[in-house]
């Protein structure tokens, strides 16, 4: 009995069907992944030369031939034999060999807005044949440049130069330089690479600050604070001596006249250190020339502070920008990219003062739509002893100054204005 039941457990359909899935599928995995390598290896590379229409073309004769030889459709198997004669009559265009030297040469990586940005594109026959007519393309950012080479003898070069417009700021890519073989009907494209793709950096514009726009921010022995020192530079006043002091410290001419030790007490300097942060925040911009406006004037100042040499850190919502060279700063500022965001300045004001503690002049620069109240909770942020001033940018506005408590307002309506709202902030 028992041998019995299990027979008829093993004779079980469901137990045969179980069996016979698994036994397929045994059967069937090694010739799926062959199939599988194989098309990955000939119609992977093959499906990189159809254009979209060349795609649309063949889905159509596939349908024709399909209608035609089921229904003896006469006309769509016309119309498939005309649409398999086209894709068999582009082939030829795309089949060959090119040899070329390609080096694709930028004048300039780096730019200002407004500046003319130049490259050239050379092209060396360096196959020992004639090589026909071609086209090359260039993506310059979201466009597409074409420059068609003529029939080059061996060793023959040819030139191309372009212009890449630089209205705005922005990091744009150009290349990868590759060439282009199509049939006239762009049913199949093949194309090639031939350089790496470069990085040209459209900075912001800036203007330079002179004399008095630049001098309440030149401080070559530091800013005194009101902490009082036993050793600096800044004298303050004459104190009775209490031992341990530097007699180094003491004022032999005082003491003899009172009769008692007098040392000298001092005020702590601190070196000149500037703290730029920029708002990023687009609810706080009317425009997005206003968001321009405000990374040119952070720029500007950045780069004042850093001809002359002074401690510099630039700050945005998402944290800290590299300013060990103008270059860098620059390059920093030109990813800067206006995002909607919930810190507002209060919180950009916060972030600044918990990454720049020992910061002598900070500079706010904000959109028009911060209001008085959050420019007033922004200075309270920011720590005793710095002095700190508010840049507001709005374009077409008129220069003007106003105070918040300790805090100088300065609006600003175009990059232009930026010495003489100094100018006024240093009165």
């Amino acid at each position: 009995m028992p041998s019995n039941t299990a027979d008829k457990r093993r004779l079980h359909p469901a137990s045969l069907w179980s069996e016979a899935v698994s036994v397929t599928r045994m059967v069937a995995e090694p010739a799926t992944s062959t199939v599988r390598r194989w098309s990955g290896r000939w119609l992977g590379p093959a499906s990189t030369f159809v254009s979209p229409i060349g795609w649309l073309l063949l889905a159509a004769v596939v349908l024709f031939w399909t209608l035609g030889l089921a229904f003896d459709w006469v006309e769509a198997v016309v119309a498939a034999l005309v649409g398999t004669l086209m894709l068999v009559l582009a082939i030829p265009f795309i089949v060959g060999r090119s040899i070329y030297g390609v080096e694709l040469d930028l004048a300039r990586t780096r730019v200002a807005v407004g500046d003319r940005a130049v490259g050239s594109v050379e092209v060396t026959n360096i196959a020992k044949r004639p090589m026909l007519p071609a086209a090359l393309e260039l993506p310059v950012g979201a466009a597409t440049a074409m420059f068609h080479l003529p029939r080059m003898k061996p060793g023959q070069v040819h030139e191309d130069l372009f212009t890449i417009p630089t209205a705005r700021r922005a990091v744009i890519v150009v290349g990868p330089v590759r060439s282009v073989r199509e049939d006239p009907l762009n049913l199949l494209r093949r194309q090639m690479e031939w350089t790496e793709p470069e990085d040209l950096f459209v900075h912001p514009a800036t203007t330079a600050l002179v004399g008095s726009a630049s001098g309440f921010i030149r401080d070559l022995e530091g800013l005194p604070t009101r902490e009082l020192s036993n050793s600096d530079v800044s004298f303050h006043a004459l104190r009775d001596y209490v031992p341990g002091d530097d007699r180094r410290h003491i004022h032999w001419k005082t003491t003899a006249r009172t009769g008692q030790l007098m040392v000298r007490q001092f005020e702590e300097t601190r070196r000149a250190h500037l703290a730029i942060a920029v708002s990023i925040n687009t609810d706080e911009y009317d425009a997005d020339d206003d968001l321009e406006l405000a990374i040119s004037v952070g720029a500007s100042i950045g780069l004042q502070a850093i001809r002359e040499e002074r401690n510099l850190s630039v700050l945005t919502q998402f944290g800290p920008l590299r300013t060990e060279t103008g270059k860098n700063m620059l390059d920093d500022m030109t990813r800067l990219t206006g995002t909607r965001l919930r810190k507002n300045a209060v919180d950009l004001a916060r972030i600044t003062a918990d990454a720049v503690p020992n910061a002598s002049v900070a500079f706010l620069v904000v959109g028009a739509g911060v209001s008085a109240t959050q420019l007033r909770s922004a200075a309270a942020a920011i720590p005793a002893g710095i002095r700190c001033f508010a840049i507001r940018c709005h374009t077409g506005a008129s220069v003007s100054r106003a105070s918040i408590g300790d805090l100088t307002v300065l609006t600003i309506g175009q990059l232009s204005e930026l010495g003489l709202v100094l100018q006024r902030a240093a009165a």
